[in-house]
């Protein structure tokens, strides 16, 4: 198997708009666009809750979360970081991220989390393919 590597200068831009891509996702959140948060991931998707719920496909996440977006952030915030880009490819990428809950004042709320978010660049644009919410219960 062969790796292709990129040049600093371009993982330094595949990393700026992986960023966003993330960022769009917390705007989203925040925002309680489920239309937005829904456009972040590719048709054939796969997405694990923080809870553990299994969602496959676009339409299943976009089911779930028209259920459980709006009104969700009405006493809360959520906030996300990324923290590692592992590029297994040019075009595909393992992002961590660390997410953390506030109240509206901005005072933590329960335990951080530890996404995972597989990505692929098609067409131009970072979508996300795999991903996998975990709740941190140890620091």
């Amino acid at each position: 198997m062969e790796t292709t590597v990129i040049d600093q200068q371009t993982q330094e831009a595949e990393i700026e708009a992986i960023k966003q891509v993330i960022a769009t996702l917390e705007h989203s959140q925040q925002n309680e666009s489920p239309e937005e948060f829904v456009g972040l991931f590719r048709a054939d998707a796969i997405w694990t809750t923080g809870h553990g719920k299994r969602l496959t496909g676009r339409d299943e996440i976009s089911s779930f979360t028209h259920q459980v977006l709006p009104g969700a952030m009405k006493d809360s915030t959520a906030t996300y970081e990324v923290v590692h880009v592992l590029f297994i490819r040019p075009d595909v990428a393992a992002v961590k991220a660390r997410a953390q809950y506030w109240t509206l004042d901005r005072q933590p709320i329960g335990n951080a989390g530890t996404p995972l978010y597989v990505m692929a660049k098609e067409d131009g644009r970072w979508l996300l393919v795999a991903c996998q919410n975990t709740e941190i219960h140890a620091q």
